[in-house]
Formats: structure tokens, C-alpha cells, sequence
């Protein structure tokens, strides 16, 4: 005769309690990421900005834009995984960076980053390559004077941003939000 314990539970039954655990951990996260949604809150946890909170803002201050990219740019980015699947029309997630030229400033594209208004911007040289050795073709070198309907976002944070020095100005039509750190972990 052999014990039954906890131990001897049948294995159908094991993997329906983690069916039902799982399935309630991902309805727990939906319904978290729509609260978040409805709060105007943004959780970042790209390199292009500190790792941190979000929340949509109306004042004029409020400097960093959430947008849906423009193709072909928005494809490779989430083919590449630059961008997680999201709310976008392409099924990708928004990008959010940091507008750093609006129209009429005059922006300058070259080998060694993004000049506005002839003031360099730290870290925004364009990249040969990206993270796993693929090729990066950058936005022309040249001037550009931005165009009413336009700016331009570039992170100062990470050198590693895809941000207008890849794919150039975005429409503000594309702006889906203005937002602030709430809680950033610099």
C-alpha cells in the first residue's frame, strides 16, 4: 500500500491549476495596462529614456511625445524588435521620445549627431550598426528647417535611441500624447 499525499495529484489536474493561473495573470495585466491607459499613465522601459512612469500632460512644458512611427521606419522597428507589439496601426507600440526641434528651427544632420539651431546634441551620432551587428542607414546628412506640422525627436539620453536620426522629422499629426516623468529611475 503507498501513501497518498498532495504529491500524487493527478497531472491534469496540475496543469488545469496553471492554465487558470496563468490565464488570470495575463486578464490581471490587460486590465492593468487599460487602467494605466485611462490614468495617462506610460510605462517606458526603453534605453531611450530612464526606466520609469509616465503620465500625459497638457502643459506646455511637457516636452516628450508618445507617436505611432511612420513607414517603412515603423516595420523595421518592430521587425527588429526596436518596438513591442502594441496600439499603433502597424500593431506596434508607440515610441516615446523628447521633441528637439519644432517648426522653424533650423536642424542640422551630420556624421556626428543632430545640431538645432547650431547647439550639438550629446549621443545623438547616427549608428552604423544596431545592437546585433544589422545594418542602420541614417537620415541625409544636411540642413533641414523644420516644417510647419513637424518636429523633430531625438533622445541625448542613449546613443542607442531609433529615434530622427533614423527616420527623420515626424508628423505631429502622428503625436498621440504629450507626456512627464512621474517616477523615472535616473
Amino acid at each position: 500500500m503507498t501513501a497518498i499525499g498532495l504529491s500524487s495529484e493527478p497531472r491534469e489536474r496540475r496543469i488545469t491549476i496553471a492554465r487558470v493561473i496563468g490565464l488570470r495573470c495575463v486578464i490581471a495585466l490587460f486590465i492593468g495596462f487599460q487602467f494605466c491607459d485611462i490614468l495617462g499613465l506610460r510605462i517606458n522601459a526603453s534605453p531611450s529614456l530612464p526606466l520609469g512612469l509616465y503620465v500625459t500632460s497638457s502643459e506646455p512644458g511637457a516636452n516628450l511625445v508618445e507617436f505611432c512611427p511612420a513607414e517603412p521606419f515603423a516595420s523595421l522597428a518592430l521587425s527588429r524588435g526596436y518596438r513591442d507589439p502594441g496600439a499603433c496601426s502597424d500593431g506596434g507600440a508607440p515610441l516615446l521620445k523628447p521633441v528637439v526641434a519644432r517648426a522653424g528651427d533650423l536642424v542640422e544632420m551630420s556624421t556626428v549627431g543632430i545640431a538645432v539651431n547650431g547647439h550639438l546634441l550629446p549621443n545623438t551620432a547616427p549608428l552604423r550598426r544596431d545592437t546585433k551587428g544589422r545594418a542602420l542607414t541614417s537620415w541625409p546628412v544636411g540642413r533641414y528647417t523644420v516644417k510647419p506640422g513637424f518636429v523633430w525627436v531625438a533622445s541625448s539620453y542613449s546613443p542607442r535611441s531609433f529615434d530622427s536620426r533614423y527616420f527623420g522629422p515626424v508628423a505631429t499629426s502622428s503625436i498621440r500624447d504629450h507626456v512627464k516623468p512621474l517616477l523615472t529611475m535616473r
